[in-house]
C-alpha cells in the first residue's frame, strides 16, 4: 500500500521544519509490528478544484488513530491563506473567506508536525498529498516519506482480492459515501476536511478489523 508516484525536481531551499520532519521519518516501521500497535494519521483536504497544477488547498483536516482507537481530542482543521476571488469553491466550501487562515509556512509547519512519522491514511489520498505538496515544494519538500494507505484501494483489495482491477468496477461504488454506507458508517459532517477525515478514520478501523479476519496481521501484510 505504500507508494509515491510524484517525483519532481525541487530547487527550493529546505526549510528547517522540513528537515526536522524528514529526520523523524528515517527509521522504518518493523515489518513484524502488529497492526494493533501501528499509529495512523487520517487526513483530508478541501480544495478549490481537482487540478493539482492550478487549484489550491482551502482546508486540511486530520485525526489520529492509536491502539486501534480514534483519538477524538487530536482532531484538527486548519486553513491556509489563499488569494482567490470569484472561485466556485467559495460557494461549495464556504472556506475562502474564513477568518483564521494561516500563512503558508506556518500552515505547512503545523501539518508536518502533526503527520510526524505516522502512517498517512486517506480516501483517494494521492490527490490530497499532491495538493499539499503544492505548498510543501515552496519549502523544499519533494515527497512525503511516510508510509501511505489509500482506503479506497484497501477496500477494493479486501472485498475482491489483492489483484482486483478498478477498471472492472463502477467508480461510484468506491466513493467515500458508498463505502461508508456498506460498512454501516453514518454520514455526518460530510464535505468538511475534519468531517471527512473522521469518516475515513471510522472506515479504516472497519477495514483493519476485516483485514485481521483475513489473516492480515502485521505491518508487512498490510502494506503489500
Amino acid at each position: 500500500m505504500s507508494w509515491w508516484p510524484f517525483g519532481r525536481k525541487n530547487t527550493a531551499e529546505l526549510a528547517d521544519f522540513v528537515r526536522k520532519y524528514l529526520e523523524s521519518n528515517r527509521i522504518s516501521i518493523p515489518n513484524i509490528r502488529e497492526i494493533s500497535r501501528l499509529n495512523f494519521v487520517v487526513l483530508d483536504t478541501e480544495t478549490s478544484g481537482w487540478n493539482t497544477n492550478k487549484d489550491e488547498v482551502l482546508s486540511f483536516g486530520a485525526v489520529k488513530i492509536q491502539n486501534q482507537s480514534i483519538l477524538i481530542s487530536s482532531s484538527v482543521e486548519w486553513y491556509p491563506q489563499v488569494d482567490m476571488k470569484g472561485e466556485k469553491a467559495a460557494t461549495i466550501h464556504g472556506l475562502v473567506q474564513t477568518q483564521n487562515q494561516l500563512e503558508p509556512g506556518l500552515f505547512f509547519q503545523k501539518v508536518l508536525a502533526y503527520l510526524g512519522d505516522g502512517i498517512i491514511v486517506g480516501h483517494h489520498v494521492g490527490f490530497d498529498l499532491e495538493m499539499l505538496l503544492r505548498i510543501g515544494r515552496k519549502f523544499g519538500l519533494d515527497a512525503f516519506p511516510n508510509p501511505v494507505i489509500d482506503t479506497k484501494i484497501l477496500t477494493l483489495r479486501l472485498e475482491h482480492g489483492p489483484r482486483a482491477d478498478f477498471n472492472h468496477f463502477k467508480p461510484e461504488a468506491y466513493q467515500l459515501d458508498q463505502v461508508c454506507a456498506r460498512f454501516g458508517i453514518r454520514l455526518e459532517d460530510r464535505h468538511t476536511a475534519a468531517g471527512d477525515a473522521f469518516l475515513t478514520a471510522q472506515l479504516l478501523l472497519k477495514l483493519l478489523a476485516l483485514a485481521q479476519k483475513k489473516g492480515i496481521r502485521t505491518y508487512q501484510d498490510l502494506m503489500r
